[in-house]
């Protein structure tokens, strides 16, 4: 168990941590030539036509477009844009439980790299999250630095105040040059592991 003071808020990406998402594992259907998870997940976070759209600076349509250029997909923007809203499921059984234990001893938060197909499907995660931030309504995207300080700006805390959960190794190695702390995470059991082992969950 860790000596270091507690955070004051919990603050998790969503897809691959707390969400259940299919999006990886088809985008590499749809390759010509399937690539490593954690190459994969790389790739879309440099991606320009992902940045754009999760920056909120195009349209669905418009990305579906690039995004089928771009990575050379096996399928036309209109069929991907008609299955695009799926890839992202819901919540993991147990995450609600879990967040509501939680909820009252921490602020809790999300931090996601989001665009207004997923985020509007789920509402925006009212009543969730004491917070909820989206990249394509900060117009900043994980791994930039600008994301997680305009996300420590809204949440009025100092990055070390914050415990932050995601499945991307460079979101993670980000976010801890600033400071944060920082954890990668594969699914709710992932997120129990570490709040077990700092003695977070009692």
């Amino acid at each position: 168990m860790s000596t270091v003071s507690p955070p004051t808020v919990l603050l998790f990406d969503l897809g691959g941590v707390l969400l259940e998402s299919t999006a990886f594992e088809r985008l590499n259907d749809l390759l010509p030539h399937p690539v490593d998870s954690d190459d994969l997940k790389a790739r879309w976070l440099a991606s320009p036509a992902a940045r754009a759209f999760e920056r909120g600076r195009i349209a669905p349509a418009t990305f579906a477009q690039h995004l089928v250029a771009e990575w050379g997909l096996a399928c036309t923007p209109t069929a991907l844009l008609a299955e695009y809203a799926s890839w992202v499921r819901g919540f993991e059984p147990g995450t609600l439980e879990l967040l509501a234990s939680l909820r009252g001893r921490y602020r809790l938060a999300c931090l996601s790299n989001s665009n207004e197909v997923h985020w509007n499907r789920f509402d925006g995660f009212r009543g969730v999250f004491d917070i909820a931030l989206a990249s394509h309504l900060l117009g900043e995207v994980k791994p930039d630095a600008a994301c997680f300080t305009r996300a420590l700006e809204a949440l009025g805390v100092e990055p070390a105040a914050v415990a932050f959960f995601d499945d991307a190794r460079p979101n993670v190695e980000a976010a801890r040059a600033l400071g944060i702390r920082a954890h990668r995470t594969l699914g709710l059991a992932g997120v129990r592991a570490v709040l077990a082992t700092e003695g977070w969950l009692a």
